[in-house]
């Protein structure tokens, strides 16, 4: 458990949540289910929606470290983190640095790449490059996805050569930066870390053609295995993988981990969330839920990681 035993020990605590990204109303049910925990476990907890409560509430000096609960766009970029950091307040999550490499997919893959890391075959989509370019490379079936958004926002599997210009279109109305990649078929996981610390695996099964952002949040339909279903030495092996993909970014406290298990069973890593949601659809709570640890614990052990000494004990 964590080493933290008192809630008075936190001090004042802000959740920052909604924001403004296409990921708004996720963050405000990540949001309030986070408040409501940390009311009961009787934490001095206020709730600000969007960056410029926090910025009045850090220039005010009225908080001593705020629970980052913003999905996507600048709550998981940096810009909220290097908040932080210019007052000096703890928050949960990466650093500055490991938000910004998250969240440009392009940049994440090459530092995986770079520390023999395995993903998909890529490339950018720029101005220059025709549809018969990418028809070659990457070929059909591909992935094409917005470079800057979460949630599986903008991404689209194009099959044919007819829906490719469609699929492009469409993820230029979230990001001017666009990125194509091999669609790699195989089973869906993700590793949830908190503190370190990789949760069991959960497997993902959707009767969508991925796990799309209505699978993640609307869909009644979607499946999750935990026990994932691999053997225990496997799965151990696959958290190592895990382990080794949020370091190389600079991920610490806590965040979740996306990979498919290809046809010959080998990983392809996917991206990384450091700010995953805690709603009643979410992977992270059903991996802790795993581990013995309810929701509030949960929050407990994340907001601990804020704690310069409160490092996890097993428990």
């Amino acid at each position: 458990m964590s080493r933290v035993t008192a809630a008075s020990r936190f001090g004042r605590v802000a959740v920052v949540y909604g924001g403004e990204s296409v990921e708004r109303e996720i963050s405000l049910q990540s949001g309030h289910a986070v408040i409501t925990a940390m009311r009961e476990l009787d934490i001095d907890v206020s709730a600000l929606e969007g960056i410029p409560a926090l910025v009045k509430a850090l220039a005010a000096r009225k908080i001593d470290r705020i629970f980052n609960i913003l999905h996507g766009g600048d709550g998981e970029n940096g810009v909220v983190q290097g908040l932080a950091v210019a007052y000096d307040v703890p928050i949960t999550g990466a650093s500055v640095l490991g938000c910004a490499l998250s969240m440009d997919k392009l940049r994440c893959k090459a530092v995986w790449q770079a520390t023999d890391l395995p993903v998909a075959s890529h490339r950018v989509v720029t101005a220059d490059l025709s549809d018969a370019d990418l028809l070659h490379d990457p070929g059909l079936p591909m992935v094409v996805k917005p470079v800057h958004e979460g949630s599986s926002v903008g991404v689209h599997i194009v099959k044919t050569e007819a829906s490719l210009a469609q699929a492009l279109s469409a993820a230029r109305e979230f990001d001017s930066d666009i990125m194509a990649e091999v669609f790699v078929p195989g089973a869906e996981y993700t590793a949830a870390m908190v503190a370190g610390e990789i949760l069991p695996l959960i497997r993902v099964e959707t009767p969508h053609s991925f796990y799309d952002y209505s699978a993640k949040y609307q869909s009644d339909s979607t499946c999750y295995h935990c026990p994932c279903g691999l053997d225990a030495a496997r799965e151990r092996a696959l958290q190592s993988v895990s382990s080794r993909a949020f370091a190389a970014v600079g991920i610490a406290g806590w965040g979740r981990l996306d990979f498919i298990l290809d046809a010959q069973g080998e990983p392809v890593l996917l991206e990384i969330n450091t700010a995953p949601g805690m709603t009643a659809h979410s992977l992270v709570p059903m991996a802790a839920a795993a581990r013995g640890w309810d929701f509030k614990r949960l929050v407990w052990e994340i907001l601990s990681t804020t704690v310069a000494d409160a490092g996890r004990v097993d428990g």
